[in-house]
């Protein structure tokens, strides 16, 4: 790659692998506009759009009173460590000792050191689509391949035993899960995610579970695959806390499995970032220990906010879209209007969405889709009918 001046800059193999996180670009495009004076509907950002509570917010407060403000260990204190375990097992029936827990800068911190830990080059990672925007560039960036299963939008884009296993090779080094799934919201039943589990570990293949959304689902049915005890020693479930307490910017992940990958990926922890950052452990003890009512409050606006957004886009003509059944973002499909107003790709649905209806979203090319867009619906009501009107009038006028 050469700079302007002519020089040839010498950046590793590695890192041309990877490209800049797609949403966070579609937000930053947005900003520009929003800079020079546009009024903008957002649908981008996967954050919610909640304040942290208050209890989680006083947690810090009292740390940084009390100047806990020194280094702490790499993989966060035990009583963070103990709270997310204790949390872990009161909702979800798990089993894991505190040498099985490490917390980490967010939860896409934890997923970076654990391939970095268990992918060697050349070793497959199962991965189904659509899928969230970092794990591709994660996994090839550690120099694994991805073996992408990919899901049917008629099937609500489920993901079943069979499909996963006709994607095994002798190569398969990990099965990464993430339900409910970023983008779609699809999501599986507590039968299908054990059966999955298990049907991994028996062959001796890692299952990596991303449940960054596992609070987020609308089912009735909370379950995490920490609760398949027979599957322990291949199961690591990374965690964070962004999502379940509205605490995005106070960046708190955590993965928990057996204890020597635990070690390894805090070994890893401890040449990077070190440790989290000592009031935000605090904080995370505040919100594991305290008041959880804030979290079935937010499901609970989640999902009439979805029922909300979902009904307007399946009332514009040649948009369809599934009913997620989990986190808080929606995926239609948007190729109908393939070939209309100069749109050929969801990258150039966004595109026109942004600069002429003032819309901003994410194209589902960053998802492994070419039909998808993806939208969030983690912002008010009033904005969700400001912003289904705006694509409306879009819509309509091709």
């Amino acid at each position: 790659m050469a700079a302007s001046s002519g020089v040839v800059m010498p950046f590793t193999d590695r890192i041309n692998r990877i490209k800049p996180s797609a949403t966070l670009a579609a937000v930053a495009e947005g900003d520009k506009l929003r800079a020079q004076g546009v009024d903008l509907v957002y649908f981008a950002a996967g954050e919610p759009h909640f304040n942290t509570p208050q209890h989680v917010k006083d947690a810090a407060i009292a740390a940084i009173q009390a100047n806990f403000t020194k280094y702490t260990a790499v993989g966060g204190i035990e009583e963070l460590r103990d709270a997310i375990v204790k949390r872990h097992a009161a909702d979800f029936g798990s089993n894991y000792k505190r040498e099985e827990v490490t917390a980490s800068v967010g939860g896409k911190h934890a997923l970076f050191n654990l391939f970095s830990v268990l992918v060697n080059h050349g070793d497959e990672v199962i991965i189904p689509v659509p899928y969230w925007v970092s794990f591709k560039d994660m996994v090839e960036y550690c120099g694994g391949k991805c073996v992408f299963v990919e899901s049917e939008e008629k099937n609500n884009f489920a993901i079943t035993l069979e499909m996963l296993e006709k994607a095994i090779t002798p190569r398969t080094k990990i099965l990464l899960l993430n339900f409910p799934n970023n983008p779609s919201g699809a999501s599986l039943s507590p039968d299908e995610m054990t059966a999955v589990v298990r049907m991994a570990a028996k062959r001796g293949i890692w299952v990596m579970s991303d449940e960054c959304y596992v609070y987020l689902d609308y089912s009735g049915r909370l379950f995490s695959a920490g609760s398949i005890q027979d599957a322990h020693d291949r199961l690591i479930v990374v965690g964070s806390l962004s999502k379940t307490y509205s605490m995005t910017g106070w960046r708190l992940g955590y993965a928990m499995g057996p204890a020597a990958v635990i070690k390894e990926a805090t070994k890893l922890q401890s040449q990077s970032t070190s440790n989290p950052t000592s009031i935000v452990q605090k904080a995370g003890v505040g919100a594991l220990n305290g008041p959880q009512q804030c979290v079935a409050d937010f499901r609970a606006e989640f999902k009439q906010l979805r029922d909300r957004i979902v009904k307007g886009l399946r009332e514009i003509p040649g948009i369809t879209c599934t009913m997620p059944q989990g986190a808080f973002y929606v995926f239609p499909n948007f190729s109908a209007y393939f070939g209309k107003g100069g749109m050929k790709t969801p990258a150039d649905v966004s595109r026109c969405l942004l600069h002429e209806a003032h819309v901003v979203t994410v194209p589902g090319e960053a998802f492994g889709s070419n039909q998808h867009v993806r939208l969030s619906y983690a912002t008010s009501a009033a904005e969700i009918d400001r912003g289904l009107e705006r694509m409306r009038k879009f819509f309509k006028s091709l």
